[in-house]
C-alpha cells in the first residue's frame, strides 16, 4: 500500500492536467493462475501522442515482481524501476512493449488489482488498482481495445472471466484449462475485469431493440444461486429502460454479472463483467429486506447504465468522477422511480442527501463535485460526488425539459462515443441542445458547500397579486469564500386556503442574488409550496406558518412536498422542546394523529404515507443544529413520539391490524408499502420499550415469514431490556447463521441498541467467531453501524465510543486502507459539537494522525478533519 513519509503526500491539482504522453493502441494480456503466484505478461503497443512534450514513457506499478521485458520483440533492459514507476527514457516514436511479471493475489487484502478470496480470484481496478497488475499508463484518459488470456487448475476455477466476448476456451496438460476473451469496444484500463473460480450461474436472454439476442449470467457460489432471480429480472428491466428512455442498446454478445463476498465498494461497472458484493444481488424473501431488494434493483440498474455513462464515455481524469457517477446516480434514480412509487423515490433520495452529504458540506472535507484536489483518490468517491452529482444533472433536466434533456444526451452519446471527457463537455452539450447559456449553471460544479434558499411572500389582494422573494448564499468553505450567485430552479406551486391547488408547478430560475417573482390572478392568499420534488440541493428557509405547513402536509399535490411539510413541522416541535422540555406539542400530536387516521382510511400511497409517519433522523436534526448534541436531540425526539404513541394508541392498533401480512409474499409496490407502513406503526406502539412492546414485537417476530418484517421487529427489540430481546436475537443468528449477509444484519442490529450495556455488547460481537476484520461487509456491519447509525452511544460523553471508532481505523490502516479511510466519517464535524464531545473527537483524530506508516487514504480525511 501506499505509505505516509516523513514528508507530506503529494497533492494532486486539476491545473497540472496533461493528456498521456503515449497512446495506446491495443492491451494483450494473459495470466497464468497458480497457487503460489500470478503470471502476468502485458503485450501493449504504443503511440507517442501527437504534439507530446517528452518522449518518456512513465508506467505505474507497485506489488510485483518484474521477470522480463521485450520491446519489439527483442529483451529490453533500457527501463528504470522506482517504487510505484517503470521509466523508458527517450522511448521511440511507435512500439510494442512486453512485460512478465508476478503477483500475489493471496496476500492482496487491500482488495485492489487482483486479489484472491473465499478461494476465488477477482479484480477491482477502479481507481488505481490496475497498476497492481501490469505496468502501465493507469489513468482514465489512455483507453485501448484488450484481449485477455486466462489459464487456472480446472477443479479449483472451473469458471475464468473476463471483459467482452469469450472467443476461445479449452483444455491444456496437468489438469489446467483457458478462456479467451476480446473486448472490442476501447476502454481505460480501470474497467478491466478478471474472475477465477468455483461458480455456478443462472441464465437468461435480453432481446435488443434491434433484434439481437444477448446471454445474460449471473455468476454466484454455489447454494445462492436460489436469491438471484430478482438481479436477474432488474437486470432486464434495466436493459430495457435504457433503450427506452436513452435509445441505448447493449452492443455484445454476452452480459456477466459475479457477486464476490470480499469486496471494498457496492459494485464495478467493468465492461460486460459486472463484479457485484453479494449484498447488491442476492435477494430473497427469507434473507432481504424490502430495502435490500430495492437496493438490488437501483444497483444493478446503476452498473449497467454506466455502459454508456461510464464505459462508452468515460472520464479523462479523475476529478472528472461525477461525469460518470453523477449521471448515473440520477439514471439509477429514474429508474427505481419509474419502477416503484416516484414520490418515495424522491424522498428516501433526498433523506439520504441531508443525512451524508449536507453533512460533508458542513464538515471540513467540503468538496466541489468537480474537485480542483486530492491526494488520494479513492476518497473522493463522495456523497458530493455521487448524490449532489446527481441533483446537478436533476436540475439540468428540470431546465431544459425532458425533450430538450434527451436531445442533449443523444448528442453527448453522438459526440463523445469512446472519448475520455470532462463535466464541461456535459454541460456544454446541455447548452449547445438547448441553445441556453450554461456558463453560470456550472458554477455548481465548482462552488462547495450546501447553498441556502430564503423565501418570503407578500399578497396584494387589491391587485390579486402574489410576490414571492428569493436569497441565496453559499456558505465559506475551505478554500473558497465570496460565492457567486448560482442558477437555481425553484419548482413552485400555489395552494388557496382550502387546499385547492389555483397556481400549477412553475419553474422559476433563479440567478442573482436576490430575486422576486410575481403570481397573477390569486384570488386569496395562497399558500406557496416551494421547492416541489426539492428542485435543487439547497437548504430551504420560509415564513410559512406552522397553519400554512399543515395546509400542505394534509393537502398539497405534490407528494415529496406534502411529506417535507410534516418533516418542517417535525422539526419545529423537536426544537421547541429541545429549548423547555414542557413546550406545548399539542398541536403536532394531533395533526400527526390526523395522518394516522388518513392512513388507517387507506387512500393512497401505503409507502408514503410510512414516510409521512416518521420523523426525521437525529441526523438530518443535526444538520439544523448550531451546535449538536445528540443526546439531546434523542430526547427530544423520543418525547414526542412517546407523546404520539399515548393520544393515538387505538388508531395505531388499527392501522397495525389493517395492514396485517396477508401470507402472500411479493415484492411488488403495493406489497412493500404495506409492510413499510405496519412496520411503523409496530415502532411508534414500541417506542416506550416496556413490557406490553416486547410482547408486541415479539408477536410480530413469530409471526413473520418474510426478512423485513423480522428485522422490523428486531428493531423494535433493539434497545430494549426484556427478556424477548434476547430470545429474539438469539432464533435470529441459530436460524440464519449458515447466511453471511443476514449475519451481517444480526451484528448491525445490536450496535444500534441505544443502552447502557451498549460497549460490552460491542466487545462481545468484535471478539465473536463470526467477526472478520478483513471482511469489507463484516466492518461496516459493525463499526459503520454503531458510528453512524448508533448516534446517542457513539458520541457518549465518556468517548468510549469514540476509541472503539479509532482502534479500528489504526488496525485497518495496515490491512485495508480504503475501508479504514471510509471509517473516519463519523468524526470529521467534530468542531459542530458540544465542546465536551469535541476534545474527545480531536483526540481521537489525533490518536490515528500520530500513527506509524498511516496510509495516504486516511491521512489525507484525518489531517483535513483536523485542519478543520
Amino acid at each position: 500500500m501506499d505509505i505516509k513519509s516523513n514528508a507530506t503526500p503529494k497533492t494532486i491539482y486539476l491545473k497540472d492536467y496533461t493528456p498521456a504522453t503515449y497512446r495506446v493502441g491495443h492491451v494483450d494480456l494473459s495470466f497464468a493462475l497458480f497457487e503460489d503466484k500470478t503470471i502476468v505478461k502485458s503485450v501493449v503497443q504504443y503511440i507517442r501522442s501527437e504534439g507530446a512534450v517528452s518522449a518518456d514513457l512513465v508506467l505505474n506499478g507497485q506489488d510485483q515482481v518484474v521477470t522480463g521485458v521485450e520491446m519489439d520483440g527483442v529483451a529490453f533492459d533500457g527501463y528504470t524501476l522506482t517504487e510505484h514507476q517503470m521509466i523508458i527514457k527517450d522511448a521511440a516514436e511507435k512500439f510494442t512493449l512486453s512485460i512478465t511479471s508476478e503477483i500475489d493475489p493471496a496476500s492482496n487484502t487491500a482488495l485492489e488489482g487482483l486479489y484472491k478470496s473465499q478461494g476465488s480470484y477477482c479484480t477491482q481496478c477502479e481507481a488505481e488498482g490496475f497498476r497492481r497488475i501490469t505496468y502501465f499508463q493507469d489513468r482514465p484518459d489512455v483507453l485501448s481495445t484488450f484481449s485477455v488470456r486466462i489459464e487456472g487448475d480446472k477443479s479449483k476455477y472451473p469458471v475464468l472471466l473476463s471483459n467482452g466476448n469469450l472467443i476461445a476456451a479449452g483444455d491444456l496438460e496437468h489438469g489446467r484449462h483457458f478462456t479467451a476473451w476480446s473486448d472490442p469496444f476501447p476502454k481505460p484500463c480501470y474497467l478491466f475485469a478478471l474472475v477465477a473460480g468455483n461458480l455456478v450461474r443462472i441464465e437468461d436472454t435480453f432481446q435488443t431493440m434491434s433484434g439481437r439476442q444477448v446471454a445474460l449470467h449471473i455468476y454466484v457460489r454455489a447454494g445462492d444461486e436460489l436469491q438471484c432471480d430478482h438481479a436477474m429480472q432488474s437486470l432486464k428491466k434495466a436493459m430495457k429502460w435504457d433503450e427506452e428512455k436513452y435509445g441505448r442498446e447493449y452492443q455484445l454478445d454476452l452480459f456477466n454479472i459475479v457477486a464476490v463476498s470480499d469486496f471494498n465498494m457496492g459494485a464495478m461497472e467493468n465492461t460486460s463483467l459486472n463484479i457485484f458484493n453479494t449484498k447488491l444481488v442476492l435477494a430473497h424473501q427469507e434473507t432481504a429486506t424490502d430495502t435490500d431488494f430495492y437496493s438490488v434493483e437501483a444497483v444493478i440498474g446503476h452498473e449497467y447504465f454506466h455502459n454508456w455513462t461510464g464505459n462508452r464515455v468515460t472520464c479523462r481524469d479523475w476529478f472528472q468522477l461525477s461525469l460518470k457517477e453523477g449521471l448515473t446516480v440520477f439514471r439509477d434514480q429514474e429508474f427505481s422511480a419509474d419502477m416503484n412509487s416516484r414520490a418515495v423515490q424522491r424522498i428516501d433520495d433526498v433523506d439520504q442527501l441531508r443525512r451524508l452529504q449536507f453533512s460533508e458540506d458542513a464538515s471540513p472535507l467540503a468538496h466541489a463535485v468537480q474537485p480542483d484536489n486530492f491526494i488520494e483518490i479513492s476518497n473522493f468517491y463522495t456523497t458530493t460526488v455521487y448524490e449532489k452529482g446527481a441533483e446537478l444533472i436533476r436540475m439540468q433536466h428540470t431546465l431544459l425539459g425532458t425533450d430538450t434533456y434527451r436531445k442533449a444526451t443523444d448528442l453527448y452519446f453522438e459526440r463523445y462515443d469512446g472519448h475520455a471527457v470532462t463535466c464541461n463537455d456535459f454541460v456544454q452539450c446541455m447548452a449547445d441542445a438547448s441553445g441556453r447559456d450554461m456558463s453560470q449553471f456550472f458554477l455548481w460544479y465548482k462552488q462547495a458547500g450546501t447553498p441556502t434558499l430564503a423565501a418570503s411572500g407578500q399578497y396584494n389582494a387589491a391587485q390579486q397579486q402574489y410576490t414571492l422573494s428569493l436569497t441565496q448564499s453559499q456558505p465559506d468553505t475551505s478554500g473558497q469564500t465570496d460565492k457567486k450567485p448560482l442558477h437555481i430552479p425553484v419548482a413552485v406551486g400555489l395552494l388557496d386556503e382550502h387546499g385547492n391547488e389555483t397556481h400549477r408547478t412553475q419553474i422559476l430560475e433563479m440567478t442573482a442574488r436576490e430575486q422576486s417573482f410575481t403570481f397573477d390572478h390569486v384570488a386569496s392568499r395562497p399558500v406557496p409550496s416551494i421547492l416541489r420534488g426539492f428542485s435543487a440541493p439547497v437548504k430551504l428557509i420560509t415564513d410559512l406558518s406552522d397553519d400554512d405547513l399543515r395546509l400542505l402536509q394534509l393537502k398539497d399535490t405534490d407528494g415529496f412536498n406534502k411529506w417535507e411539510s410534516g418533516q418542517t413541522l417535525a422539526l419545529r416541535n423537536i426544537e421547541r422542546v429541545m429549548a423547555d422540555s414542557a413546550a406545548d406539542i399539542s398541536q403536532f400530536v394531533d395533526d400527526f394523529g390526523v395522518v394516522i387516521e388518513q392512513a388507517v382510511a387507506g387512500a393512497g400511497d401505503k409507502a408514503l404515507f410510512a414516510r409521512a409517519l416518521t420523523l426525521p433522523t437525529i441526523a438530518v436534526i443535526a444538520q439544523t443544529q448550531t451546535v449538536i448534541d445528540p443526546a439531546a436531540i434523542d430526547q427530544a425526539r423520543t418525547h414526542i413520539l412517546t407523546s404520539i404513541k399515548r393520544a393515538h394508541k387505538d388508531a395505531l392498533v388499527r392501522l397495525y391490524d389493517d395492514n396485517a401480512n396477508t401470507g402472500a409474499f411479493s415484492v411488488s409496490p403495493a406489497a412493500m408499502g404495506r409492510r413499510a407502513l405496519q412496520n411503523i406503526a409496530l415502532e411508534l406502539l414500541t417506542v416506550t420499550n416496556g413490557t406490553g412492546c416486547a410482547t408486541r414485537a415479539k408477536a410480530h417476530y413469530d409471526g413473520a415469514n418474510n426478512m423485513t418484517d423480522r428485522v422490523a421487529a428486531m428493531a423494535c427489540l433493539t434497545d430494549s431490556t426484556q427478556a424477548e430481546r434476547e430470545l429474539v436475537f438469539a432464533d435470529f443468528y441459530e436460524r440464519f447463521k449458515a447466511y453471511q449477509l443476514v449475519v451481517d444484519k444480526w451484528f448491525t442490529l445490536q450496535v444500534m441498541a441505544n443502552r447502557p450495556a451498549i460497549f460490552d455488547d460491542f466487545a462481545k460481537l468484535r471478539q465473536h467467531h463470526e467477526f472478520n476484520i478483513k471482511n469489507p461487509n463484516r466492518v461496516r456491519s459493525l463499526y459503520s453501524a454503531f458510528a453512524l447509525n448508533n448516534p446517542v452511544q457513539f458520541h457518549h460523553p465518556s468517548g468510549q465510543g469514540y476509541a472503539i471508532l479509532r482502534d479500528a481505523i489504526i488496525e485497518l490502516n495496515a490491512i485495508n486502507p480504503q475501508i479504514a479511510s471510509r471509517l473516519v466519517t463519523p468524526l470529521r464535524e467534530w468542531k459542530r459539537y458540544a465542546p465536551v464531545l469535541q476534545v474527545q473527537m480531536q483526540s481521537a483524530l489525533q490518536a490515528i494522525m500520530d500513527t506509524p506508516n498511516l496510509s495516504n487514504d486516511v491521512f489525507e480525511l484525518v489531517s483535513k478533519s483536523l485542519k478543520g
